[in-house]
C-alpha cells in the first residue's frame, strides 16, 4: 500500500462500469427484443465472424456459443451485485440501458413498460445504497431490427427512433439518473462499424464513407438528446464517450512524427471535436477529400449540432499507440485493437493489450487541454486470467499494480491541472468481454463462477482487488 501527495477532489466519483449486454443476460426475457449482441458469436472467432462482409446476423447454435444471451445473470443478481458494489463503497456505477429492452424492434411508437421497470428496479437499488448511476444511451446492443430492417445508422431515419428512445429514458428516470452518455466509444465506429453503427460494410472500399455517414447520424441524434436531457432534467449532465489511445511516433523522424499526429487527429478528435466543439474540425476537411468521403448532410444538422454540445467528455483508456508511416507486417502490434506498432518500452497484458499508465496522464492533459471541459475515465482496467487458490482466495496483486499505476497517473494529471470528475473502472464484476465473448478474460474485482464453455455456478467471489478497492475508495485515492 502507497500513499499519495496529491489530492483528489471531493466528490470524486469513484466506481465501477459494465454493458447492459455483457452481464444481464435474460436475452429473451421481459419483453425484449433481440439485439446486436445476442448474434455474436463467443469466442476468439467473434471478431473475425462479425466482421466478414456478408455477415448475416444469425444465430448458428451448431457452429458457435452465445455467452451474452447468459451474461452473468445481473437481471436476475442485480440486488445481490449492487450490494456488492456499495460494500467496495462506489459512489458511481456506470451501466448501460438495453435499447431493444425499452423499444424492442427500436421503431415502436410506444416503449415496453416490463423494460422500462427493470430499470427502474436497478436505479432505486443503486440509490438505496448511496450509489449514482451513470447511464450509457447505447453500448453496442443496437436492436436487431434496425440493423436488418433500416440497414443500422447508415439509415437517417434511426436518428427519430433513438431520440425518441432517449427522451423516453430522460422522461422516466429524471428524478434517479443525473449522469448520462450517448454512444460509447463512437470513434471506434471507423475501425468496427458494426459495434457502434450497427452495420458491416459490404467492402472495405466503402468502409469510411458509410462509416463516417453514420457517425454524421450520431452527432444529429447526440445533439438532439442533449437538448431534451437539458429540457427534460435541468440538472443533468450528458456527456459523448470516446477510446482514447495518444499516438506516438515510433521515432523522431519527422515523416513518422507527422504520420503520427495524423491518425491522432483522426481516430481521437473527430469526434471530440463534433461533440464539445461543435463543428467539424479544419483537418477533417481535407481528409474527407483524400478518402473520398462525402457526407449528405440535411438543412440544420450543422446549426443542431453547434447549439448543443455536450457537458463533458467521458472516455475508455486501455492503451496507447505506436505508429510509423511505413511498417512491415512483422512489426505490427498483434493485441492492440487500434493498430499501430509494438513499442519496445511497453509489456502487454495476457491479451496483447500494451499498458502504459504514463500514456493515461498524457491522455489526460491532451483532452483537458483541448475542450476544457470535465473529463471522466469511464473504462480502464486489465483483462486477465485468474486463478482460484486452493484456499478459495483469488490473489489478483497482477490487476492491483495495474489499477495503482493508472490512478497515481489521474493524481498527476490533476495536480497537472486537468479537471477529473470520476473513475469508473472497467468491469467492476466479471463479465462477457466485448472483443472476443469469453468469461477467461476477467477485470472484475468480484469473480463470477462462468466458463467459457458456459458451465459454472455463478457464484460471486470477492477478489484480492476487492479489498484494495475499498480502501482507495474509503481514503479518496490517498491510500494505494
Amino acid at each position: 500500500m502507497s500513499k499519495t501527495t496529491y489530492q483528489f477532489p471531493k466528490g470524486f466519483l469513484w466506481g465501477g462500469a459494465t454493458a447492459a449486454n455483457q452481464l444481464e443476460g435474460a436475452y429473451l426475457e421481459g419483453g425484449k427484443g433481440m439485439n446486436l449482441a445476442d448474434v455474436m458469436p463467443g469466442g476468439k472467432v467473434r471478431l473475425k465472424v462479425i466482421s466478414t462482409p456478408g455477415f448475416d446476423f444469425e444465430i448458428d447454435k451448431e457452429k458457435y456459443t452465445y455467452p451474452n444471451h447468459d451474461g452473468i445473470d445481473f437481471y436476475h443478481r442485480y440486488a445481490e451485485d449492487i450490494a456488492l458494489f456499495a460494500e467496495m463503497g462506489f459512489k458511481a456505477f456506470r451501466l448501460s440501458i438495453a435499447w431493444s429492452r425499452i423499444f424492442p424492434n427500436g421503431d415502436e411508437l410506444e416503449p415496453n413498460e416490463e423494460g422500462l421497470a427493470f430499470y427502474d428496479r436497478v436505479f432505486d437499488e443503486c440509490l438505496k445504497h448511496g450509489i449514482e448511476p451513470v447511464v450509457t444511451i447505447s453500448h453496442y446492443e443496437m436492436p436487431l431490427y434496425l440493423i436488418k430492417e433500416y440497414g443500422g445508422w447508415r439509415n437517417r431515419e434511426v436518428i427519430s427512433f433513438f431520440e425518441r428512445y432517449a427522451t423516453t429514458l430522460f422522461n422516466r428516470y429524471k428524478n434517479k439518473v443525473k449522469y448520462w452518455l450517448t454512444f460509447n466509444e463512437i470513434n471506434g465506429a471507423t475501425h468496427m462499424p458494426i459495434f457502434g453503427l450497427g452495420f458491416s460494410p459490404a467492402t472495405e472500399d466503402v468502409r469510411l464513407q458509410e462509416s463516417f455517414q453514420g457517425l454524421h447520424h450520431q452527432f444529429v441524434a447526440s445533439s438532439l438528446a442533449v437538448k431534451a436531457c437539458h429540457e427534460i432534467i435541468p440538472g443533468a449532465q450528458i456527456g459523448c464517450m470516446l477510446i482514447y489511445a495518444p499516438v506516438y511516433a515510433y521515432d523522431c523522424n519527422p515523416v513518422n512524427v507527422m504520420h503520427a499526429l495524423k491518425e491522432e487527429q483522426i481516430f481521437n478528435y473527430i469526434c471530440g471535436d463534433v461533440q464539445v466543439r461543435g463543428e467539424y474540425p479544419a483537418f477533417s476537411k481535407r481528409y474527407f477529400k483524400e478518402n473520398d468521403i462525402s457526407i449528405k448532410m440535411e438543412e440544420g444538422d450543422l446549426e443542431t449540432i453547434k447549439q448543443y454540445p455536450v457537458d463533458f467528455i467521458s472516455f475508455s483508456y486501455y492503451m496507447s499507440r505506436t505508429e510509423k508511416k511505413h511498417k512491415t507486417p512483422e512489426e505490427i502490434g498483434q493485441g492492440n485493437l487500434i493498430g499501430g506498432i509494438k513499442n519496445p518500452f511497453l509489456k502487454a497484458s495476457d491479451w496483447g493489450w500494451e499498458i502504459d499508465p504514463v500514456g493515461l496522464r498524457i491522455s489526460l492533459n491532451q483532452l483537458y487541454d483541448r475542450y476544457r471541459v470535465p473529463l471522466f475515465i469511464v473504462e480502464n482496467g486489465l483483462g486477465a486470467y485468474d486463478k482460484i487458490e486452493e484456499d478459495g482466495s483469488i490473489n489478483d496483486d497482477y490487476r492491483i499494480d495495474y489499477l495503482r499505476e493508472h490512478i497515481e497517473a489521474m493524481g498527476e494529471a490533476i495536480e497537472d491541472g486537468v479537471e477529473l470528475m470520476g473513475y469508473t473502472s472497467w468491469g467492476c464484476i466479471d463479465l462477457v468481454s466485448a472483443s472476443t465473448g469469453e468469461m477467461s478474460k476477467r477485470y472484475g474485482y468480484i469473480y463470477v463462477d462462468k466458463n467459457d464453455d458456459g458451465t459454472g455456478t455463478l457464484e460471486r467471489k470477492k477478489k484480492k482487488s476487492f479489498h484494495w478497492y475499498k480502501n482507495v475508495i474509503a481514503t479518496n485515492g490517498q491510500e494505494l
